[in-house]
């Protein structure tokens, strides 16, 4: 049963951070490319960034690129988000999702989906 859960979203004001997590417990994501996505109200779903199986390729939307980090714990089988430099257009709710092997930043060809952290950037 493939089921993840997002975890660490709250209110930050710009120019702060948050790291986000997602975990799953009855499957090992490291057999998963594992994406971010976030939806801002009003706006389309976008990819945020990706890590493949084995973490050999890893992607980030233009709009986060060296502000974003993801990266994997196969220890504690989670998947995070580092965000860094946060700003107001940065709020979403972020969703983790999971495909087999290669990223992709089209939510359509995701497999599983979690049910999303919010991310608040204000003053």
């Amino acid at each position: 049963q493939v089921q993840l859960v997002e975890s660490g979203g709250g209110l930050v004001q710009p120019g702060g951070s948050l790291r986000l997590s997602c975990a799953a417990s009855k499957f090992t994501l490291d057999y998963y490319a594992i994406g971010w996505f976030r939806q801002a109200p009003g706006k389309e779903r976008e990819g945020v960034s990706c890590i493949s199986v084995g973490s050999g390729s890893i992607n980030y939307a233009d709009s986060v690129k060296g502000r974003f980090t993801i990266s994997r714990d196969s220890a504690k089988n989670t998947v995070y988000l580092q965000m860094n430099s946060l700003k107001p257009e940065d709020t979403a709710v972020y969703y983790c999702a999971a495909k087999p092997w290669r990223c992709s930043d089209d939510s359509n060809a995701m497999s599983y989906w979690g049910k999303g952290t919010l991310v608040t950037v204000s003053s």
